[in-house]
């Protein structure tokens, strides 16, 4: 079997860096002889979260173009003359026969140079509304593996390929049977919604659980609370002054798997991965779409699931207000769950990883 080598580049944010790693492990699975090698910017939390998979990755010095006026925009075109330069090195040196892009800046300068050394290229695009490195590089590249309809506003309608997002293999485990034996189970047997805004958490939803923590409580909700790194000292401090029973709080949730288990109804923002985690569980969602993201894409995430009647969807800026009556209501209203959970459940893709890796090692044998 002849030995394959191939870069796969993307990073900045868990939803580049997770798809990156599931289509890694797939192609490792479908062809044993195979080189990889991770390419990501130098500062980003790829650095730390690729090697702890057993991956080698190389670091470019590279960011992206801040939307607002800042100081660090004066460094840009630096930035990608030296990351081209770098590009080249690595890939004169490793000679990939197959360059993978999961988006972010970190794989726009090393797809760039792939594509002009006519080595096949693939992009991964997670998002209903692409990034602009996506958007820059889609001429350039071989195929297109997208997760939504209606992708031939962005790229050459002859390269999309639909093949959803890849997904975690320990959510690709998730049990729904299993909710009796983990470590979110509740002594009674209330409703139990579960609370997710991102690894550093999201400060309008942690808002509006800390505010109506009794009215939770009076309705009988027990609540998983993840509330993110950034903002767990100062709530499980408060769930331990209020001595709140039904608030079981952590900084961050490992085994998400056990958590979907245990949960009835999520809460949750609508970042691409997220959403496609969130159709292979099938429980009930209410998206929080981030507002802090370019183009707004969190919220045309969301409002793909809402106009096929498969999610809820509170604003951001409306969330302390509104999240906690939208909650209430549709833990009262069993119709609308069983609803939501049906058609969630028919936009669920769960090989997407395996596609995408078919697709790629094709455009090597070609």
């Amino acid at each position: 079997m002849k030995k394959h080598k191939v870069i796969i580049s993307g990073g900045g944010t868990g939803g580049h860096i997770f798809p990156a790693l599931a289509i890694a492990k797939e192609l490792e699975k479908k062809h044993k002889e195979i080189d990889l090698l991770f390419v990501g910017a130098s500062n980003r939390m790829e650095m730390q979260k690729v090697p702890v998979h057993g991956y080698n990755i190389i670091g470019l010095w590279i960011s992206g173009f801040q939307r607002k006026f800042s100081i660090r925009n004066l460094f840009f075109p630096l930035k990608l003359i030296v990351s081209l330069i770098h590009s080249i090195y690595i890939i004169r040196k490793f000679n990939p026969d197959l360059v993978i892009g999961t988006g972010g800046y970190a794989s726009g300068p090393i797809l760039f140079v792939a594509s002009k050394l006519k080595i096949p290229c693939v992009i991964q695009e997670q998002n209903s509304y692409p990034g602009i490195t996506n958007r820059l590089l889609g001429n350039r590249v071989d195929k297109i593996c997208v997760a939504y309809d209606n992708m031939q506003r962005y790229f050459p309608k002859e390269k999309i390929i639909i093949t959803g997002n890849p997904i975690r293999q320990n959510i690709l485990n998730f049990d729904k049977k299993n909710s009796d034996v983990n470590d979110f189970n509740f002594k009674n047997k209330e409703i139990t919604v579960l609370v997710i805004g991102g690894s550093l958490g999201a400060k309008s939803i942690n808002q509006v659980v800390e505010k109506n923590l009794k009215i939770f409580e009076q309705n009988k909700i027990n609540i998983i609370w993840q509330t993110g790194k950034n903002y767990y000292s100062t709530n499980s401090n408060f769930i331990k002054t209020n001595m709140c029973k039904n608030i079981m709080v952590l900084d961050f949730i490992k085994n998400m798997s056990d958590a979907y288990s245990s949960a009835d109804i999520i809460i949750s923002r609508a970042g691409a991965i997220a959403i496609s985690e969130l159709c292979f569980v099938a429980k009930p969602v209410i998206l929080v779409p981030s507002p802090n993201v370019a183009e707004n894409h969190q919220y045309k995430n969301a409002q793909s699931l809402v106009n096929k009647n498969a999610a809820l969807l509170v604003k951001d800026k409306e969330a302390n207000c509104k999240l906690a009556n939208v909650l209430i209501e549709l833990c009262e209203n069993k119709d609308l769950q069983k609803e939501l959970k049906k058609n969630i459940k028919n936009l669920a893709i769960s090989d997407a990883s395996e596609e995408i890796a078919t697709i790629a090692l094709n455009l090597i044998k070609k």
